[in-house]
């Protein structure tokens, strides 16, 4: 008996991964054709769920080309199992009609449905990104389950960037005396590259940076950047890192108002000599599968809504270094030359960036994917943040665990490349902070 289970996968499973049918080890995997005929609809386009749809189309060609893909046929590898493309007819002639066939959810459900009850006693498990599909699935006593081969299992064991230490005043006495003290003197163990600390003592106490290249631990001081102070210990620690020309990744996570954007922005300006241009983006989250090619006007009047909030924060700098003064009309001057320059995420592709430093806020509502492809165009010299709230998902078939801002800090987590702080404390205003803490 094949005791092999068999994975049904929805059309929200190859946009967010198009190597998915790949991912099931040694069990068998169905396309409903459905599914083919909803990523018709993705083929053109410039986003990542284009890239990903044509992938696929592709890769099933090659297959598609040497074998009678309605059969199974096997796929790459000793240990993997085999696919097919199926329609409820294929399976059973007659059996389907459970559900309307006008939608294509419902179809992808008639498939499954059809294809456990001919291929039993083996076990058919529908997976799908769309939650709802899941539920319906689930309610008709068919298994379901999320794709989790890009997943985050545990927010918990994501680095936060930070921590509290313990430690004695004669410690941190030898912290500000000499600037930097061996990790010895704190923990027993070495700490993880580039993780920051508040190191308290019975009356003294100190912020530090662990510095992978030294291999010490390093004082840091409050430090403004562009007019902008750090408010709390997480602020400090977060400037440093964008600050910092040892680490090219930095990833910023936390709630709204905790500052993410501002401080990116402010450290950005503040080293603009250093790079040749600074750029700032944030994921279109489009309206009706449709992007802004749809929309009417030149390419700033397309995204000038959905970039507004970085046009806010750059207002706010401004006003702290004077609206008239010479500071302002620099950041003035910038963004007349395109020295600062906003910009859609889909105007990257192909491009190779040097001496850049990238800006990707919202970075939640990315897929992997996406933030492998921006990470990839990152040539010498540039410089790539990422910031946003991991818990505020605004795209569909991503969530706390799925998202490209999870998966990036579990990933690569540790490495002296990247450095990550997550803020906690709200700083917009009290009555920001009481409409998140009571409502």
């Amino acid at each position: 008996m094949n005791r092999n289970k068999i994975f049904v996968l929805d059309t929200s499973v190859i946009l967010h991964d198009f190597n998915a049918f790949n991912s099931f080890a040694e069990h068998d995997v169905v396309i409903p054709i459905t599914v083919l005929e909803e990523l018709d609809h993705f083929k053109k386009g410039n986003n990542v769920i284009n890239l990903q749809a044509r992938s696929f189309m592709r890769e099933l060609d090659r297959l598609s080309e040497s074998s009678d893909i309605r059969d199974w046929v096997p796929l790459n590898g000793s240990d993997k199992g085999k696919f097919r493309v199926v329609s409820a007819m294929d399976v059973t002639p007659g059996a389907a009609g459970t559900f309307d066939k006008t939608r294509s959810d419902d179809r992808i459900l008639d498939v499954a449905m059809v294809l456990a009850a001919a291929e039993a006693p083996r076990k058919v498990i529908l997976v799908s990104k769309d939650i709802n599909l899941r539920i319906k699935a689930r309610s008709l006593g068919l298994p379901a389950e999320d794709y989790e081969n890009i997943r985050i299992k545990d927010l918990n064991q994501i680095n936060s960037g930070s921590r509290e230490v313990d430690g004695t005043d004669a410690a941190i006495d030898i912290l500000y005396a000499d600037g930097s003290a061996s990790p010895e003197t704190f923990f027993e163990e070495p700490p993880l590259a580039n993780h920051y600390f508040i190191l308290r003592g019975p009356t003294r106490s100190a912020l530090a940076y662990f510095n992978p290249a030294s291999g010490r631990l390093e004082k840091l001081a409050k430090m403004p950047a562009k007019g902008i102070m750090p408010r709390n210990a997480e602020q400090v620690f977060a400037l440093h890192a964008l600050l910092n020309e040892e680490t090219p990744l930095v990833s910023i996570t936390g709630p709204a108002g905790t500052g993410k954007t501002l401080l990116a922005l402010a450290g950005a300006l503040a080293q603009r000599r250093r790079y040749r241009q600074i750029y700032l983006t944030r994921p279109l989250v489009p309206l009706s599968n449709k992007d802004i090619g749809y929309l009417p006007g030149d390419i700033s009047s397309k995204i000038g809504p959905y970039m507004q909030p970085l046009w806010d924060n750059l207002g706010f700098i401004k006003s702290q270094c004077g609206s008239s003064g010479e500071e302002a009309r620099r950041i003035d001057d910038m963004v007349e030359n395109d020295k600062l320059h906003i910009l859609p995420l889909a105007y990257i592709r192909g491009r190779s960036l040097s001496r850049i430093f990238f800006i990707v806020d919202e970075a939640q509502n990315l897929t992997p994917h996406e933030v492998k492809t921006i990470i990839t165009r990152a040539g010498e010299g540039t410089k790539v943040v990422f910031t946003g709230d991991v818990f505020q998902i605004d795209t569909p078939y991503l969530d706390s665990h799925s998202n490209g801002l999870s998966y990036l800090v579990d990933r690569i987590q540790g490495d002296p490349l990247h450095t990550h702080v997550n803020l906690e404390k709200g700083e917009r205003s009290a009555l920001a902070n009481l409409a998140s803490r009571l409502l």
